[in-house]
């Protein structure tokens, strides 16, 4: 049975979302068929069986399509077949890390690949409403104690964190020329922290790495213990994101802009603080620090200010950061011997309840 949110705003909906495999991409299809829509999957195959999207068996609950973002002709046949009505666009080369590896590849998925969504999204008369992710460290990082502002500087010193502010500039352009206010068709930019919460084994994030050590009885090696960054449950932003599709669909052209969706400042910490949470949550574990001049450049402070998002969209982060950590634990120490699916609801349930 679909839970009653959103007004049943999403209920028999048709929404498409690329990434759907990944991490954040799973939770928001088990979300949107908690909340009765019809869910359309684009994207690159799961990283491992292991990945939230396998275990959850989602491909057989929804239309589950293999394509890369970067194939645009394909991208506008499964536009044209399926016509959905509401976008969520998350497919993307996430890793700082691994931009340093392939930054040709991270700007072709990451920058023309949601160029060629936003053309996909711009031939489908059915869209009207698309929320396309991008990250927080799409600003210009000056290392400030204070929250970044949607209207603060875009950059980035790696190739992920730039090819992010180089997308964010190509939305805002799109919004400019081909979403103008006077257009029924909406699209928004969003900016959210480090995501964190069951079902992502993603190499080089630190919750991954935590319970990779765990389960294997070996030391959580730590490399960049003091950077400080704004953490957050995977539900909250996805919330605020359903939200914020829902209120562009009801009013089109007063929401197209970009949007922080951030934790309480209390989330704000640093890595080994989260790490020690992990541990102490889990009841086991080791940390150790092994940071080196020698790792790629990481900013070292980032954090948002989602004073809009509050005051505009009336959206503010539910979970504090030991309930956060308390529901990313009770994944990993479930995953192996429950219904994944029913893990994800139930805790979609519970978020939904506070």
């Amino acid at each position: 049975m679909t839970i009653q949110h959103y007004n049943n705003f999403y209920k028999g909906k048709k929404v498409l979302v690329t990434g759907h495999t990944g991490f954040k991409g799973s939770w928001l299809s088990i979300f949107l068929l908690e909340l009765g829509a019809e869910v359309i999957g684009y994207s690159l195959d799961p990283i491992s069986n292991k990945d939230n999207f396998s275990l959850a068996s989602i491909s057989s609950k929804i239309i589950d399509i293999r394509g890369d973002i970067k194939d645009k002709e394909k991208l506008y046949t499964v536009f044209a077949k399926y016509k959905p009505e509401i976008v969520f666009h998350l497919a993307a080369q996430a890793l700082v890390r691994d931009s340093y590896l392939s930054p040709i590849e991270t700007y072709e998925t990451n920058v023309m690949g949601t160029i060629h969504v936003m053309e996909a999204i711009r031939q489908t008369p059915s869209v009207q409403s698309s929320v396309l992710i991008t990250t927080d460290k799409c600003y210009e990082n000056k290392e400030q104690l204070w929250g970044y502002k949607e209207t603060d500087s875009l950059g980035g010193f790696d190739p992920y964190s730039s090819s992010k502010g180089a997308c964010e500039i190509a939305i805002q352009s799109w919004q400019r020329s081909f979403f103008s206010s006077s257009n029924k068709q909406t699209i928004a930019s969003v900016r959210a922290g480090n995501v964190i919460g069951g079902g992502d084994w993603a190499n080089d994030r630190i919750i991954p790495d935590c319970i990779r050590s765990i389960e294997s009885n070996i030391p959580i090696e730590v490399r960049s213990p003091k950077s400080i960054r704004p953490w957050e449950h995977v539900l909250e932003p996805l919330s605020g994101y359903l939200l914020l599709a829902q209120k562009m669909w009801d009013s089109p052209g007063s929401f197209n802009e970009p949007w922080n969706f951030g934790p309480h400042l209390e989330s704000v910490i640093p890595v080994w603080d989260i790490a020690t949470k992990i541990v102490n949550e889990y009841g086991c574990g080791q940390i150790i620090d092994i940071s080196s001049s020698d790792h790629p450049h990481e900013a070292k402070l980032l954090s948002l200010d989602i004073s809009k998002t509050f005051f505009k969209l009336g959206w503010k982060p539910k979970l504090n950061i030991d309930e956060t950590i308390k529901l990313t634990v009770d994944w990993y120490k479930r995953y192996q011997t429950e219904n994944v699916y029913n893990i994800c609801a139930d805790q979609i349930h519970y978020f939904l309840s506070k």
